[in-house]
C-alpha cells in the first residue's frame, strides 16, 4: 500500500504545490469569534471536495499534455503559526514548485518543508520531501514518463531522552524514502468522445527504516538503521468515454507489483450533468492488496452539485 501511495503520491504533492494559499477572510464583522466563519470554512471544505471530485474525472490529460504554457514559472508559499496561552507549540510549512514547459517536453520540480513542535516545545516534525515529474512527449498518442520522489524524517533516529513506549512508536519509522519510476505511454483511443490511455514503468525504491530495541520495558541502546532497495513494476489505465453533453463514463485502473506486495485498484465513475443547476458522480472503487487478511476492499462514493 506504502509503494502504490509513493508513485500516486509525486502527482498529489505536485498539484498541492501548484495551489496557492491565502489566509482566512472573515465571513462578517464579528464572525470569526462567535465561531460563524468556522463553519463556513467546513461548507467551502465539503464544496471543494466535491468540486474536486469532478476535476479528476474529467481526467484533464485525456487529450494531450494539459498544460501548454510555455518557458520556466512557479510558485512559492510559507505558512507559521505560533501559539501561546492554554498550549505552546508552533508549526511551520514551506511549498515550492518550479516548473519548464518547451516543446514537447514538460517538467517540474517541488519542494515540500515541515517543522513543528509540541506544547512542552519540543520537535515533533522535521521533514523533507523533494519531487519530480516529466513526461516527453513524442507525438499526439505516445510519450515517456519520469517521476522521482525523495522524502527524509529527521526525527526518526532521534531517541534521546524518550521512554521505551516512545521509542517503540518510531519503530519501522523511516528516515529516509527515495523512489524512482519512469517509462512509455500511449492513447490507444483519442478522439471528442472516447479517450483511453495507458502506460507502464519500472521504478526503483530506496528505504531507510529504524528500528529500536526494547529490553523489559527499559529503552537500551543497540537501535539500528535497515536499508533496502526494491524493484517494482506499475501499470495504468486511463479510460473516458462521453455518452452525450449530459453523461460520461470514466474508468481508472492501476496494477503494482513488488519485493514486498501485489496491488490493484480500480474505480469506475458515472458522471451526470442532469441540468445546468445539477450535477451528480457516482463511484465505485476496488482495492486489492496481496498480503492483508482481508485483501479486497470496496468504497461507494457519491459526489452531489446543485447550484441555483
Amino acid at each position: 500500500m506504502k509503494k502504490l501511495s509513493l508513485m500516486a503520491g509525486a502527482t498529489a504533492l505536485a498539484t498541492l504545490l501548484g495551489t496557492a494559499a491565502f489566509a482566512q477572510t472573515e465571513l462578517a464583522t464579528g464572525a470569526n469569534v462567535t465561531g460563524v466563519t468556522d463553519i463556513n470554512e467546513g461548507i467551502n471544505d465539503v464544496q471543494d471536495d466535491v468540486e474536486d471530485d469532478f476535476a479528476r474525472s474529467e481526467d484533464a490529460a485525456r487529450f494531450g499534455p494539459a498544460d501548454r504554457r510555455t518557458g520556466t514559472f512557479g510558485s512559492v508559499a510559507m505558512t507559521y503559526t505560533g501559539r501561546t496561552g492554554n498550549t505552546e507549540n508552533q508549526d511551520f510549512s514551506l511549498a515550492g514548485r518550479l516548473s519548464h514547459n518547451q516543446g514537447n517536453f514538460q517538467q517540474s520540480v517541488g519542494i515540500l518543508l515541515e517543522y513543528g513542535e509540541d506544547d512542552d516545545g519540543e520537535t515533533d516534525t522535521e521533514k523533507t520531501s523533494v519531487i519530480y515529474e516529466g513526461n516527453y512527449f513524442i507525438n499526439d498518442r505516445f510519450y515517456a514518463f519520469a517521476l522521482g520522489r525523495a522524502a527524509t524524517d529527521g526525527l526518526a533516529n532521534d531517541l534521546e531522552g524518550l521512554t521505551a513506549a516512545e521509542r517503540a512508536d518510531r519503530d519501522g519509522r523511516l528516515k529516509r524514502d527515495g523512489l524512482l519510476a519512469f517509462g512509455p505511454g500511449y492513447r490507444i483511443i483519442n478522439n471528442d468522445t472516447t479517450a483511453w490511455r495507458v502506460q507502464a514503468g519500472a521504478g526503483i525504491r530506496y528505504t531507510q527504516t529504524m528500528n529500536t530495541i526494547d529490553d523489559g520495558g527499559v529503552a537500551v541502546t543497540g537501535d539500528t538503521v535497515d536499508s533496502d532497495t526494491s524493484l517494482g513494476y506499475i501499470v495504468s489505465s486511463r479510460f473516458y468515454h462521453k455518452f452525450n453533453d449530459q453523461f460520461f463514463l470514466t474508468n481508472d485502473t492501476d496494477f503494482l507489483s513488488s519485493d514486498a506486495n501485489d496491488l490493484a485498484t480500480n474505480e469506475l465513475g458515472l458522471n451526470v450533468r442532469m441540468t445546468e443547476a445539477f450535477s451528480t458522480r457516482v463511484s465505485y472503487k476496488t482495492e486489492y492488496v496481496s498480503d492483508r487478511s482481508i485483501r479486497t476492499d470496496n468504497t461507494v462514493g457519491v459526489s452531489l452539485v446543485y447550484g441555483f
